[in-house]
């Protein structure tokens, strides 16, 4: 057969030349094929129901685990404002450093700056980079402004900053210890912010977004539920009478070379704090290896045996029994006297002196003559009416409620001891607030750190008459003749008492460590102020209560009463003292 021109000649195909080809397929192998594929396709799709339908909850949860955050809106701090609205402590903006370490070149030479800008040796720094977590460590938390802006010039890859608040206290050391201080999560710590902190907080709010690895937000998931602010804290402190209570209190602590200090100013109107102040003190912007000593609020904290600040109260349970009257005579020769084998005695001996006198030159002998009338059981009525043995109501954490035995306990020589105040012990506070019952006509009024809108009820302690008696012992006390002259203030009636006392030492007291503080109020007719002052050790030569804390109340006397806008209500010239009458102890 001829091939016709331009076909291509064809190849036949030798099936039996090939084994493979030239066996028969059986029918079921192909059919086995197919039925795989489709049992596999089957699976696939019932997977894929699976997953988008019946268990897509669970792998829904997984994927907002690796993407899905929840921020939080941190509301602002309310602020805590004075009695006169001026600030002492508010929240402003700070930036907080965070950092990816798997994104950070620990090569980078930026580094170095970085570190110099956070104020930390290189080391630490590559420290916190090399951290565990690859994804998220803080760098440092709030800090200002201005370096959070040089940072971000750095332009460092992996490094990032957070919005933040940081609380600023502008009274510094002068309010440390009213205001207290926040920690980096915006949280009280110490005094009203501490206390306060619920109120102060407020509420955060949310925002459920979707974030890639770097941390950047690329989706809102839900609705964003707003922060709600805290509201402001208006305080009954004034931040004048604050600064100068403070700045008297720590002169006097450096001049004789003290321990520490405390003093406390309370309105006897209306029961507010004014002023409270202690020293050391600490500077709550910068709070740097801050130790016990800075951080105590001593005024609420410690407790100790207050010494002659007590006859007072003995002197006014007497008169309000009848027992005695302003005038009588009290036989307190020769300066001491014994009880159950102790001897009691008075620092300077004398003959007869009239009740007023006794609270006027501190007489040991003559109190005791006074409280050995009543029993035991009308002593410590009294003493716990004033609020001794009870802790002050005040919101601040640590106050103490000092100790005041069970009568019943008492010994005739402990009942002694007890009337010019040894063998029972009480704070620097609760001793301002119980001198509010002479300053008050015989009232206990209530303290608060609020501002009051006017004056109290308190609870009557002593009849009117009985106190405004006592009154004008304590204004003889502060004056010529008595314990304190120093006390004494230009333009302004004074009256109070000093106290000195040994301090405890071991199961007995010591020799030369002493507490000293004066007790009173202002005007004496019309008294407005309480104003209660300690020196803990003093240890410059001199250590009673009338030379060591009557002029740092004198001193706050009068700048408070002129802040307060109290009219002066005498002609005082400056006085020169040449004598002070030395309490007994």
């Amino acid at each position: 057969m001829k091939q016709r021109v331009g076909q291509r000649p064809s190849r036949s195909i030798n099936y039996s030349a090939s084994p493979l080809l030239a066996s028969k397929t059986p029918v079921w192998r192909s059919k086995f094929i197919v039925a795989a594929l489709a049992v596999a396709f089957a699976i696939l799709a019932g997977r894929a129901t699976y997953v988008q339908v019946i268990g897509n909850d669970f792998y829904q949860r997984q994927g907002e685990v690796r993407f899905a955050r929840t921020l939080e809106l941190p509301a602002n701090r309310g602020r805590i404002l004075d009695r006169n609205g001026l600030l002492l402590a508010s929240s402003v903006v700070a930036q907080s450093i965070w950092a990816i370490p798997e994104d950070v070149n620990s090569a980078d030479p930026k580094l170095r700056d970085l570190a110099k800008l956070l104020e930390m040796p290189l080391a630490e720094l590559k420290k916190r980079l090399s951290n565990e977590d690859k994804t998220f460590v803080w760098v440092k938390r709030q800090v200002d402004e201005p370096v959070a802006r040089q940072i971000a010039a750095l332009g460092i890859k992996g490094i990032y900053q957070r919005r933040e608040y940081k609380r600023q206290y502008p009274e510094g050391e002068a309010a440390a210890h009213v205001v207290g201080f926040t920690n980096v999560e915006d949280r009280g710590q110490e005094g009203v912010e501490l206390a306060f902190n619920k109120q102060l907080a407020g509420k955060n709010g949310s925002r459920r977004v979707i974030k890639d690895r770097l941390g950047r937000v690329v989706e809102d998931v839900r609705d964003v539920v707003p922060p709600v602010d805290g509201p402001d804290l208006q305080l009954s402190i004034d931040s004048k009478v604050q600064f100068f209570a403070y700045e008297k209190l720590r002169d006097a602590v450096r001049e004789h070379k003290a321990r520490a200090g405390s003093a406390v100013v309370l309105d006897a109107q209306t029961g507010e704090v004014l002023a409270l102040a202690n020293y050391p003190s600490y500077n709550p912007n910068r709070r740097v290896n801050l130790t016990g000593e800075q951080l105590r609020n001593r005024v609420l904290t410690d407790s100790f045996e207050p010494g002659s600040i007590m006859k007072p109260f003995v002197v006014a349970q007497a008169l309000e029994k009848g027992l005695v009257s302003p005038g009588t005579p009290i036989h307190t020769a020769p300066g001491r006297m014994t009880i159950g084998g102790s001897t009691i005695t008075d620092a300077h001996p004398n003959d007869v002196l009239s009740v007023s006198e006794v609270v006027q030159k501190s007489s040991n002998v003559g109190t005791v003559k006074l409280a050995m009338q009543m029993s035991p059981r009308e002593m410590w009525e009294t003493y716990a009416q004033a609020g001794f043995g009870q802790k002050p109501q005040l919101p601040f954490p640590g106050a103490v409620s000092g100790r005041l035995r069970p009568y019943k306990t008492w010994r005739p020589i402990e009942q002694a001891t007890m009337s010019y105040g040894y063998g029972l012990s009480a704070s620097l506070f609760q001793l301002a607030q119980a001198y509010t019952i002479f300053a008050r006509d015989g009232e206990l009024i209530p303290v608060t750190l609020h501002k009051a809108d006017g004056p109290v009820t308190g609870v009557r302690v002593f009849s009117q008459k009985n106190a405004q008696a006592v009154r004008k012992m304590l204004e003889m006390a502060a004056g010529p003749g008595g314990t304190a002259p120093k006390a004494q203030t230009i333009g302004y009636s004074v009256g109070g008492k000093t106290g000195t006392a040994r301090k405890q030492e071991g199961k007995g007291y010591a020799d030369k460590k002493y507490r000293s503080w004066f007790v009173g109020l202002a005007p004496v007719e019309n008294p407005r102020i309480v104003v209660a002052v300690m020196i803990d050790e003093p240890n410059n030569g001199v250590f009673y209560g009338g030379l060591v804390a009557a002029p740092v109340f004198s001193q706050t006397v009068q700048q408070t009463l002129r802040v307060l806008g109290v009219q002066p209500d005498m002609n005082v010239k400056p006085m020169i003292v040449t004598e002070t009458v030395e309490e007994s102890f």
